[in-house]
This record gives structure tokens, sequence and C-alpha cells, in this order.
């Protein structure tokens, strides 16, 4: 696999409003990601900066003048009260942040200005707790990183730089144990899970013993571009793998696996975000 293409740019805005449900603001430092996971729906980023979809995971742009440009948009922003999430559409502690700092940037400014809102993190990196510092210093933080599974080989397959899930849920309990909220989000859910609940159950217990309470979940998007992009990665793979994914699509399917699923939260006393399983279906 070739290295991600690495460029520097120039952004008009850092600071955007969200359309999430539970955020008002999100910051993304960098357009694209490295980890190049099949089934992002943030592959869709790549047609802002003349990448196509098949590109996804082939290129990161720095947004290297994001603390002058953050700096003057939260000055002018009287209600500090408001929620941030760090990242919708990239990963705030991929590989390149070790050099860029770009989150950790962000996070600095937001403490100068006194955020009082929720600020809130969601990644696949453990070099998030690289950042405990600052995080202990926010009125109210939270930091998610996403686990879809507890193998690292079902990791490496869709997943193909993202850091390993051993490490990712090791990281959920360096920040627990840091005194630092967390949650997991476990999503999106693999086609197996309806037929063997017992994976979805191991992955519960790992979170578990990470010291994790709140979790989001969300069913597999097979909008076109995914569908297109996921088929491509697992070209070659077993004719029953595929079926797999494109049943996930079906409400008999979700209905089946969100029964499993509200079993297991009673069972582990977990809190499930947003209050219920999310699916979004052709969302471009």
């Amino acid at each position: 696999m070739a290295e991600s293409i690495i460029k520097e740019i120039q952004a008009k805005s850092v600071l955007v409003k969200s359309k999430l449900p539970d955020t008002d603001y999100v910051i993304n430092p960098y357009t694209g990601c490295a980890f190049g996971c099949s089934y992002c729906y943030a592959s869709f980023m790549g047609r802002f900066v003349g990448k196509r979809v098949e590109d996804w995971g082939n290129y990161v742009f720095a947004k290297v003048n994001l603390g002058e440009v953050l700096d003057k948009e939260l000055e002018k922003i009287k209600d500090k009260t408001k929620s941030i999430l760090l990242s919708s559409v990239t990963d705030p502690y991929q590989g390149i942040e070790s050099k860029y700092r770009l989150t950790r940037t962000a996070l600095e400014l937001l403490l100068k200005h006194k955020w009082q809102g929720t600020v809130g993190i969601l990644t696949k990196s453990p070099l998030v707790t690289r950042d405990i510092d600052l995080f202990k210093k926010f009125p109210n933080v939270t930091v998610g990183v996403t686990v879809t599974s507890t193998d690292d080989a079902v990791g490496r397959f869709l997943e193909r730089a993202a850091p390993p899930a051993s490490l990712r849920i090791k990281a959920l309990k360096t920040l627990h144990e840091a005194g630092i909220p967390t949650y997991a989000f476990v999503g999106p859910l693999l086609p197996h899970f309806a037929a063997t609940p017992e994976k979805l159950k191991e992955i519960f217990d790992a979170l578990k013993a990470a010291g994790v309470s709140e979790i989001y979940m969300e069913h597999l998007n097979l909008s076109p571009y995914i569908k297109k992009r996921l088929t491509q990665n697992l070209k070659g793979a077993d004719e029953q793998i595929m079926k797999k994914f494109y049943s996930s699509q079906s409400k008999s399917y979700r209905a089946q696996l969100d029964a499993v699923i509200m079993d297991l939260l009673k069972h582990y006393n977990f809190h499930l975000r947003l209050g219920g399983v999310l699916y979004h279906k052709n969302i471009i």
C-alpha cells in the first residue's frame, strides 16, 4: 500500500456549524484520512479537493493555518456553551497529527477562549492519550474511540491503516483511568453480528473492562458511493462475505440486530446515546 500524499493547505474556515443531532459545531483539522477504512462515509469529501471516492485513504490535506483562523472565529462567538466535535469527516489523531499538532492547537485555543460547552473527540487512534493534559482542563469534555471489532485481523481487512482495535481499547482504558469521560462508537456494525451475537458480546466485554459506560451504535451505510468503494476494496473476497454486506441493508436484518443489541445493552448496563441504533441511508 502506497503512503498517503500529504499536502499543506490554507483553510478559509475551521469552525463549521454542524448538521449532526448532538453537536453544534465541528472542527476538522485535516481533509482526508490516511486510515482509509473501506466503509467510511467521509470518502465523499474527495469531491471538494479534486479527489475521487476511490482515492480515500491516499491523501491528507493539513490545514496549516488552523490556529490563526480558529482563533479569530472563536473570538467572534459570544455563546461559549455550544458543543464542538473533533472531528466529523476526518480522524483528528491520524498519524500526521504527530507532526502538525493541529488538533492539539485547536484544543489549546478552545481553552484560551474559555470554552464552556462540551468538547467531544472521536478517533480511532491511541495518539489521543497524548492530550490527556489538555482534556483535564476543560469543564466539559468527552472522548470517544471507534471500535468495530476486537479482532485485529478483521480491522486490517476493513480498516487498512487504522490502529489495531486492541490499542484503541487500551486507549479507552488509559483515558478512563485518567478521569476523562469516555464513550465508544460501535459502528458501522459489521454484517455478521446478527448471526453471531457472541462477537458483539466480545466488544461489549472489552469496552466494559475499559471503563466505558456510554456508546453510540450505527448500522452499516451502503450508499452507492460507499458500496462502490467497498466492492473495490473487497475484490476477490468470498461471495458469501459480500452477500452478508448486502443483506445488512434490509429492514428485517436491522430489526434482528437491534433486538440483539437491546438485550446486550440491558445486560451490560450501557447507555445508548441518541436513544437508538443509527441508520443513515443514501446520505448523499
